[in-house]
C-alpha cells in the first residue's frame, strides 16, 4: 500500500470542497453538533478559505494514487499554543473505506516529519474516537514526550509537542 501526501492546488478544488463538506458536518460531525442540513445540502464546502490562506498547507491523502482523505496544516498556534511559528492539524479526514488500516497514522507522521517545530493537535471535547487516535499517534511518534492541554470544561482538548529533535 503506497501512502502519499499530495499538495492540493486549484485543480483539486472541487474534490477538496466535497471532502470538506463530507467531513465537517454531514459525514462525521453529526454525532457532535446539533446543526440541521441547509436547504442547499452543503454545510461547509468552500475550499477557497484554505486554498487562498498562506498559513494553510493542504494535502490530499492518497492510497495507491486514490484520494483517501485530506489533511490541512495551519502554520500558526491554534488554541493553546500562541506561537505564530508553530503548526497544528487544522483538518484531518480519512474516508471510512480507508480507516483502521494505519493510513491516518502514516499520513499524520509524514506531515509531522515535513514540518519540524512546535505542534498542537486539538479535538472536540466530545469526539472521543479522535482523542484516542491522536493520543496513540502522538504518544508513539514522540515516545511519550508531549503535553496534554484543555480540561473537561473546554470545548477542545489537545496535545502539544516539539519534534525538532525527532
Amino acid at each position: 500500500m503506497n501512502i502519499q501526501l499530495d499538495r492540493i492546488t486549484q485543480s483539486g478544488k472541487r474534490a477538496f470542497s466535497q471532502l470538506i463538506n463530507l467531513y465537517n458536518f454531514n459525514y462525521d460531525f453529526t454525532n457532535y453538533l446539533n446543526d440541521d442540513i441547509p436547504e442547499d445540502g452543503f454545510f461547509y464546502g468552500d475550499a477557497d478559505y484554505y486554498l487562498s490562506n498562506e498559513k494553510m498547507q493542504n494535502y490530499f491523502i492518497r492510497v495507491d494514487g486514490k484520494i483517501a482523505g485530506y489533511l490541512v496544516i495551519a502554520e500558526e498556534g491554534n488554541r493553546y499554543l500562541q506561537d505564530d511559528r508553530s503548526h497544528n492539524i487544522d483538518e484531518f479526514f480519512i474516508t471510512r473505506k480507508y480507516r483502521r488500516k494505519g493510513i491516518g497514522r502514516t499520513a499524520s507522521t509524514m506531515a509531522f516529519d515535513m514540518y519540524k517545530g512546535n505542534w498542537e493537535v486539538c479535538q472536540m471535547q466530545d469526539n472521543i474516537p479522535a482523542q484516542h487516535f491522536w493520543l496513540s499517534v502522538i504518544d508513539q511518534y514522540t515516545n511519550g514526550n508531549y503535553e496534554k492541554c484543555g480540561s473537561t470544561d473546554d470545548e477542545m482538548v489537545g496535545l502539544i509537542f516539539n519534534n525538532s529533535t525527532l
